[in-house]
């Protein structure tokens, strides 16, 4: 009865009024994700997106009400996109509410995928709707992971980061995450007693056997090897100025120099720490060595160029003398960022002005790799967006020891945008059971366990360097061994048991 009448009062809204409510439940959402972290707010926020969506007219109104709850959610995590455009802004700048406006409008159509889907499986009901809605939002949220290339950031799953409930990654990963929360945050929609205490205590549940995973996480060794990540605090706007580039080159050498309690197995510097190329400046590439001394691998971020055009976007390991011992290129590019979409196709209509227009613009690297370096246990580097893909971390014979981001969050100014992408970071350690080092220059740089546990950390916008022990391996996890074909397979079957419930019962 009571959600009768809550359905019947929507309906009476003015059609304006329930858009608002759509948008603003979205944004609501949102506030589940770094810096605010209210990951609660779900429970208010989906409720009433629900009975937004079942009292919308037709499958076409319920794409608008997930269009506009996507909007809403999108303006909000996505709000760091303007920062890049800011950095220049006399160039740039005007473009910044453009670049919001058309992320936030354009991922939104995901969310109306998902709205307008689980209404046509799932027409009416209560327990089949709300199982409906949650596993068609969850499958058109991970369909972001691949469709373009692919932009998982802010899934509705990552929003518990922060909390144990983050723990279930580990057995089905991001996608089952996002799947499950937005089933328990949406039962309570249902305004009966049952599914009231169904997804309460299902939260609970989730929090309970989170919290026993996290208290049988492993000591760190005494011998584990220690690793100083380098945090030179370098703006973007300051970065490549021709009076401060000795600056941030030396104030690294220096941070690279410092005495260490314990010998160093590696020194980490960030995303294209040095504003020369790799293997071009042999003798500044020997000085970093040196400072790094005997024994310690320096690593770091590097343009490479190879050819007359080919530019990578490059991790590499120096050895004693400043060779290059070991180097991995990127490979998933960020697009109309780093590269230009289709530029072989423009450059042949006659568009190189358009093909050209990306300056920097680099090629791509082979793929994921691992990468063997004595003194440490084998890795797998992540440059800064590559972080963000979960199916791209080595699995089977290839699974790595440990993971290793470098990356420039300059780019993402100093509010949700660093928070955001570190907790992308924790999240693919605890999916995994490894540990990730992550050496940022501006911050967040550090040590994250297999269990997504911050070790130790340097604050974002502070130059400096911090030594952290690498933590050990857990045991691959189920997602680590089965990756998401299980959890989407597993949706789709629950989606589809939906649909049919709701047309046998209606």
């Amino acid at each position: 009865m009571i959600a009768a009448a809550s359905q019947d009062w929507l309906r009476a809204r003015p059609r304006l009024q329930r858009r608002a409510m759509a948008l603003g439940a979205g944004a609501a959402m949102g506030l589940g994700h770094a810096p605010y972290d209210l990951p609660f707010a779900a429970l208010l926020a989906l409720p009433l997106l629900f009975h937004l969506w079942q009292t919308a007219p037709g499958w076409r109104g319920a794409a608008m009400t997930g269009w506009l709850a996507g909007t809403g959610y999108f303006g909000l995590t996505l709000s760091w996109i303007v920062e890049p455009f800011l950095i220049d802004v006399a160039r740039h700048g005007f473009m910044a509410p453009f670049a919001l406006v058309f992320m936030a409008t354009g991922l939104a159509l995901f969310w109306a995928l998902g709205f307008g889907v689980a209404r046509r499986a799932v027409p009416h009901g209560r327990w089949a709707a709300a199982l409906g809605l949650a596993t068609a939002l969850a499958l058109s949220e991970a369909l972001r992971a691949f469709v373009l290339t692919g932009f998982p950031w802010a899934l509705p799953g990552y929003a518990w980061t922060g909390t144990p409930v983050a723990q279930a990654a580990a057995l089905v990963g991001p996608h089952g995450l996002t799947a499950l929360v937005l089933l328990l945050c949406l039962l309570p929609a249902l305004l009966r007693p049952a599914p009231v205490l169904l997804g309460l205590g299902g939260l609970a549940a989730l929090w309970g056997a989170g919290a026993i995973r996290l208290a049988q996480a492993p000591a760190i060794a005494p011998d584990a090897p220690a690793i100083r990540l380098v945090q030179p605090n370098a703006s973007q706007q300051l970065k490549w100025r021709g009076d401060m580039v000795q600056v941030f080159y030396e104030r690294q050498i220096a941070f690279t120099q410092a005495p260490a309690e314990a010998p160093l197995a590696a020194v980490i510097w960030s995303e294209t720490a040095v504003p020369f190329l790799l293997d071009d400046r042999p003798d500044l590439q020997a000085d970093i060595a040196a400072a790094a001394g005997p024994g310690t691998a320096a690593i770091l971020g590097i343009r490479r160029l190879e050819g007359a055009e080919n530019w990578y976007n490059t991790l590499a390991v120096l050895d004693a003398a400043g060779g290059t011992l070991a180097s991995y290129d990127k490979h998933h590019l960020v697009p109309f960022g780093e590269y230009m979409p289709l530029r072989d196709r423009l450059r042949a209509l006659g568009l190189s002005f358009l093909a050209d227009g990306l300056v920097g613009s680099f090629s791509t690297g082979p793929g994921p790799r691992l990468l063997s370096v004595p003194g440490l246990p084998p890795f797998q580097p992540l440059i800064c967006y590559e972080a963000i893909f979960p199916h791209q971390i080595l699995r089977g014979p290839d699974r790595p020891d440990w993971l290793l981001q470098i990356t420039n969050d300059a780019w993402f100014g100093s509010w949700s945008g660093p928070y955001q992408h570190l907790a992308q970071a924790r999240m693919r350690a605890i999916e995994q059971g490894l540990p990730l080092a992550r050496a940022a220059n501006t911050g967040v740089s550090a040590m994250i366990d297999g269990h997504g546990r911050i070790t130790r950390a340097l604050p974002l916008n502070v130059a400096g360097f911090i030594d952290a022990a690498l933590p050990p391996p857990l045991p691959p996890t189920p997602y680590a061994r089965l990756g998401d074909a299980p959890v989407l397979a597993a949706l789709l079957a629950l989606l589809l048991t939906a649909a049919l419930t709701a047309r046998r019962r209606g």
